[in-house]
């Protein structure tokens, strides 16, 4: 029988006789124990609505809870306002309520003492039989304690009167003496509340005015039925009067608030699971989602893979049917074809990065020429308050030190400015503060004796002198111990570029250098010194003697140097950064032995910026040191830089050091240490934290190898997720990513745009412009941060790209084919994922040679090789495999 219908909606259309049946239901003692010892309670209540169906009472247990529930609320309702409803009548379910729910706390505690459950003297009606059904019937794990439970069922005027009868009144005499006895008997026992004052007096049950009549529970061993004697009502009334007035026990709250809190607990674990859940969920998603971003990528590179087959088996057919010589290939493989000019020098005293213009009329080494004339004041707009050096100075600022000033005015802060700019353009490291701090406050750093508030020699105090000696000795792997009469010490490795420049150039003469470089050489040798830059260009073009992008040969450093001479620079020296900032390179010892020869050849000084040199934080990668070298080919013309600030990460502390073994090179420094001097108490510090080897090995470098890894590893999976391309480096806070698809015109008009893009997006990167870089697009992060603002500031370069590329996407679609896609880089093993945007789309010419290189860059960057052997191919695609093997056997 379906009875869901509208007549037995929830909770409503309840009879007396049936509200009768669910209250002996839910009221029995085994059952209120298992509601108040589950949190789900939904199939106590299906359990009584079966027993009521037995009855013929059809209800679900969605009724019966709703119906309780009701009933639990008019209760309440009633308690809180202390008043009958209905014109002061009492509720017939009042008492029967209050009895239960007074009692629950203690019910899964012990069975219910003999002064909690008082039998009610009510006019209602009971099923007959109801503890034999209890006993057998009811599907609990508790027998019910057989006590008589009636209900009173007045005549009020409302709805849930079963009849309109009035019920028969009850009267009795006035007392005897012997009942005023009884009564005066009562009163001492309630006073006394002794044991005798608690026993239960006997009732007589009734008649209700339903017709259902109420048997005698002999058996009960709370109440018992004896016939009705004088003076009942009045001890009656003084039983409720001491019920009322007893004082409740302290455990029952204190049970109450324990099975509240225990609920409220068990909700709120729930509540945590059901996250957990949602949560395990999302990454799921984001994995699959990745993997899927992944496969894309697999399916692409091996695209690109069979199109580099095709064209070489295609010029390997024309060139052995004698047609070699005028081969006809498509320009969308040539990637690397430089987009812009180099940038000269222009009058009007603006920004440097925004006076530079585009000459292409002009050849390389006039542009060069330009580039490095820039120290003639005449084409500034003076200042009358400046020397002509003081105007020069006050204009040299570029996009660094305008992001930099940004960047102070609106800095990030978790908490004070959550909408600041998130630096990634300084490169300092920021996951090691915890551990200096607590180093540098350690009581060995605190010294103060006269001579650290002295004058020192000016080279350094001996004491750290020796110390670094030591040192470099130690981690450069020197075959020899190192002198402390060849270390100089000066505040940071800025001020030893500006004092090598002086010493080592006159005005007007150059130093060589590779580009992309550190940006800020140029100011340090330019603006003390007057000393130009010679520019060895690196593209990320790898032809020739090339085996990685932006790699630095002696080809090009001959080259660079042959123009500068022809133009008639003179160059003094060769600047070496290892590893390489903003490319992560590394040197191997034939490179720097390479790098060293050539400058013995051309009587060149060498230094060497080995500033990174600790913060190699990939076991697979080895850094070599020049003074870890066997024999220098030149050791008077080689000096060697080193610094605390980026692998100790304290770059607030300016401390830099110098080692030359020309004492002529050394005296000429050391005179320039009286302006760039470090002082004492700095110089105890830094000769404590030198010493402390085995705090160095065990805890500092394991911690910050393993944080640089982490972060690094972090934001190279971003980038293979937004499909960037990046060098993928072992060494220094940062990773050279390559942003050209996202530009236009591929100018480095366009890169400035982009980089003012994200600065308006509170992120700061380094544009490659600020490196002297050939190829507009290249742009530097740092990565050495904190995880949430890695997090956060990649959240905001997402945006930036994805806006831009929807844009470039709009653009296409309104314009005809470009053949603008010259310069982007090639896949390696170090460029990660190159883009689809790179792809070829229109006609060109290449040449068998860089369709040679670049497969050997896709076979490298792959093992999709060693994933699809030739067996497996023929098995997969026999047809296709017959006409390659056809093609072949004609070659």
């Amino acid at each position: 029988m379906d009875f869901r219908g509208k007549k037995y909606e929830r909770g409503s259309n309840w009879s007396d006789p049936e509200v009768v049946e669910l209250l002996q239901l839910w009221a029995d003692e085994s059952v209120q124990m298992e509601l108040e010892s589950c949190l789900r309670n939904q199939h106590v209540f299906n359990r009584i609505a079966e027993v009521l169906r037995e009855k013929g009472i059809h209800r679900t247990g969605d009724q019966c809870r709703e119906k309780i529930k009701k009933m639990k609320l008019e209760y309440r309702r009633i308690k809180d306002n202390s008043k009958a409803p209905r014109g002061g009548r009492t509720w017939k379910f009042y008492e029967v309520m209050d009895r239960v729910l007074n009692s629950r706390p203690a019910l899964p505690y012990g069975p219910l003492s003999s002064s909690v459950m008082a039998q009610q003297v009510l006019q209602g009606s009971m099923v007959d039989g109801y503890h034999q059904f209890a006993s057998s019937a009811l599907p609990f794990g508790h027998s019910q304690h057989p006590e008589l439970m009636e209900i009173k069922c007045e005549e009020v005027n409302s709805e849930h009167c079963l009849t309109p009868e009035p019920p028969p009144s009850m009267s009795y005499q006035q007392g005897s003496p012997e009942e005023h006895e009884m009564e005066r008997a009562f009163l001492e026992r309630a006073q006394n509340d002794s044991p005798i004052s608690r026993v239960e007096i006997p009732i007589e049950t009734s008649v209700s005015p339903s017709g259902f009549s109420e048997p005698n529970m002999a058996n009960s061993s709370r109440i018992q039925n004896v016939v009705p004697r004088p003076g009942f009502s009045a001890l009656h009334r003084l039983r409720k009067k001491r019920k009322g007035q007893r004082v409740k026990d302290p455990l029952d709250d204190l049970l109450l608030k324990t099975l509240t809190s225990q609920r409220a607990m068990e909700e709120r674990f729930l509540q945590m699971e059901e996250r957990r859940f949602q949560r395990d969920l999302d990454v799921e998603e984001r994995r699959m989602q990745l993997e899927q971003r992944r496969f894309e990528l697999e399916r692409e590179h091996e695209f690109r893979m069979f199109s580099v087959f095709a064209q070489m088996l295609s010029i390997l057919k024309q060139s052995h049917n004698g047609s070699s010589s005028s081969l006809a290939m498509p320009r969308g493989l040539d990637f690397n074809q430089a987009l812009s000019e180099i940038a000269g020098m222009a009058g009007g005293g603006g920004d440097l990065q925004e006076a530079r213009a585009v000459q292409p009329g002009r050849p390389l080494a006039e542009r060069r020429i330009d580039l490095h004339g820039f120290c003639n004041s005449g084409e500034f707009q003076r200042s009358p308050y400046l020397s002509a050096r003081g105007n020069i100075a006050n204009i040299f600022r570029g996009s660094t030190e305008e992001g930099y000033k940004a960047y102070h005015a609106d800095k990030y802060d978790e908490d004070k400015n959550p909408n600041g700019i998130i630096n990634f353009g300084t490169s300092e490291n920021k996951l090691c503060f915890d551990l200096m701090s607590k180093r540098l406050t350690q009581t060995d750093m605190n010294l103060m004796e006269p001579p650290l508030l002295q004058y020192p020699d000016w080279k350094g105090h001996m004491f750290l002198r020796e110390e670094v000696a030591r040192f470099l000795t130690y981690y450069c792997k020197a075959p020899a111990p190192l002198k402390a009469e060849n270390v100089i010490v000066l505040n940071g490795c800025g001020s030893l570029f500006s004092a090598l420049a002086t010493v080592l150039c006159d005005p007007g003469e150059a130093v060589l250098i590779a580009t992309p470089f550190y940006g800020g050489i140029t100011q340090s040798v330019f603006l003390y010194g007057n000393v130009k830059l010679v520019y060895a260009y690196l593209d990320s073009k790898i032809t020739g003697t090339s085996t990685r992008p932006f790699q630095l040969t002696v080809d090009k450093l001959e080259k660079a140097l042959q123009d500068a001479r022809a133009e008639g620079v003179t160059v003094r020296a060769l600047i070496l950064l290892n590893p390489q900032n903003p490319l992560g390179d590394i040197y191997s010892l034939s490179e720097l032995q390479d790098y060293l020869e050539f400058a013995k050849r051309h009587e060149l000084h060498v230094i060497v910026d080995e500033i990174y040199m600790l913060s190699v934080f990939d076991e697979s990668a080895t850094f070599h040191s020049v003074l870890g070298m066997d024999r220098l080919p030149d050791p008077q013309r080689t000096h060697v830089m080193w610094g605390i600030s980026k692998d100790f990460a304290v770059s607030g502390i300016r401390f830099g050091t110098l080692y030359t073994e020309n004492q002529d090179v050394a005296n000429a420094v050391a005179s320039l240490c009286y302006f760039h001097g470090v002082c004492g108490p700095v110089q105890h510090k830094v000769a404590q934290l030198l010493r402390d080897r085995d705090w160095i090995n065990q805890v500092y470098l394991r911690a910050n190898h393993a944080r640089l890894k982490a972060a690094h590893t972090y934001v190279t999976d971003e980038l293979k997720t937004l499909g960037v391309p990046f060098l993928n480096r072992n060494a220094g806070f940062f990773v050279w990513i390559d942003f050209r698809k996202y530009l236009r015109t591929g100018t480095f008009e366009e890169e400035m745009l982009l980089w003012r893009r994200f600065l308006d997006n509170k992120v700061l990167l380094s544009c490659g412009k600020a490196f002297e870089c050939s190829e507009p697009g290249w742009f530097r992060i740092i990565f050495a941060d904190k995880t949430h603002r890695l997090q956060l500031g990649m959240q905001r370069i997402r945006k930036v790209l994805e806006e831009r590329e929807q844009e470039i996407l709009a653009e296409a679609k309104e314009q005809p084919c470009q053949s603008d896609q010259d310069g982007k880089t090639d896949s390696t093993d170090e460029v990660i994922f190159v883009s689809r945007h790179q792809e070829p789309t229109c006609a060109g010419s290449s040449n068998l040679g860089d369709l040679i290189g670049l497969l050997q860059q896709q076979m490298r960057s792959s093992d999709w090789l060693q994933k699809n052997t030739a067996e497996q191919f023929a098995q997969e695609k026999p047809e296709i495999y017959d006409v390659f093997s056809k093609l072949v056997g004609k070659q």
